[in-house]
């Protein structure tokens, strides 16, 4: 009997050893990603950027600077030199020190700027992708169980509702439902009392929850109705086993492999839907930022925005994908390639 018991234990441990190095695989897959990602969106932001008519040194002095003032401010940002020499400089800052330069505006460094806002905008990311799922959820779950019943028919009307909705027209919807007819949560901004900078980031973070569910709705519906046709299933109704412990535990776990993997994908669109809600909103967060660097011309703040947001997506897929890894019962079992 111990023989067997320490054969188990011996077995599992190398179970769970070989399952580490397929976990990391996967996860590695997608941060091996940052750096390419990364160069595509510092090219393609510093050039796409100049492109835009407007000299940002005029910009900056105003309407009533003279020609000499604008030479000097242009000399003194490095505007005046060749374009090849300011890329090489930036990617310098770049690679070097993970910053695109100081603000052409306030002359603060760009990183500081991000990374000051950041906290907000990552705290409406973090609750949108809550309010997601727990909007898909339940509703997929429901439609699976009731297919082509009348409650199937019409949750599968909402997906394609809800993302023909554009997202500023849902916050405003949000607004006045919640803010101005009951009064349940704050217009905008964010406030300073105790739990008021989270009711302040409800509304915007389920603005862009609505924009999201709708894929993940029709992707966890689809994949619950499959799952619930496997003979696994109709096994373990056969033993008898609980309702709640076969869809808690076998159905919902297998299924939900999909759609974490498509709510990786979609995080360019969470992040985007985010920076677009703030100014809704008005929210001082990253998006504000980016719309008022835009505006404004100001190069280094805008690459900082888009540098640190194609970080945050690269990083997000990875973690999704490893999450998918770890919930495959392939994987689990250590069955899969290489075993």
């Amino acid at each position: 009997m111990e023989d067997r018991e320490a054969a188990a234990r011996t077995q599992s441990a190398s179970t769970r050893a070989a399952r580490l190095p397929r976990l990391l695989r996967a996860a590695g897959g997608g941060l091996a990603r940052i750096v390419p990602v990364t160069l595509g969106v510092v090219v393609a932001v510093f050039f796409l950027l100049r492109m835009v008519p407007g000299d940002p040194a005029a910009m900056i002095l105003g309407e009533r600077a003279t020609p000499q003032a604008i030479s000097e401010l242009r000399a003194k940002l490095g505007l005046d030199q060749p374009l090849w020499q300011q890329f090489l400089d930036f990617l310098g800052q770049v690679f070097t020190r993970f910053d695109t330069g100081n603000s052409l505006v306030t002359g603060a460094s760009t990183r500081e700027l991000v990374f000051e806002r950041a906290p907000i905008s990552l705290g409406i990311v973090g609750l949108a992708v809550v309010f997601a799922v727990l909007i898909a959820v339940p509703l997929a779950l429901t439609a699976a169980l009731r297919k082509d019943g009348i409650a199937d028919h019409v949750i599968r009307v909402i997906p394609a509702v809800g993302m023909g909705m554009p997202l500023f027209w849902v916050g405003l919807l949000l607004i006045l439902l919640f803010a101005v007819r009951l009064r349940w949560l704050p217009v905008g901004g964010v406030g300073d009392g105790p739990g008021e900078p989270l009711r302040s980031l409800v509304l915007p973070a389920l603005a862009v929850a609505i924009g999201l569910a709708p894929p993940l709705i029709r992707s966890l519906r689809a994949q619950l109705i499959e799952v619930l046709s496997a003979d696994f299933v109709t096994t373990l109704r056969a033993a008898r086993v609980p309702r709640r412990t076969i869809l808690v535990r076998h159905v919902l776990r297998g299924a939900a492999i999909p759609t974490i993997a498509l709510l990786g994908v979609n995080t360019a669109y969470l992040i985007g839907g985010t920076l677009v809600v703030e100014k809704v909103f008005g929210i001082n967060g990253i998006g504000t930022l980016l719309f008022q660097s835009i505006g404004s011309r100001d190069f280094p703040v805008v690459q900082g925005v888009a540098l640190y947001c194609a970080v945050l997506v690269v990083i997000v897929t990875a973690v999704s994908s490893g999450l998918s890894a770890l919930l495959d019962p392939r994987l689990r079992r250590g069955i899969g390639a290489g075993s």
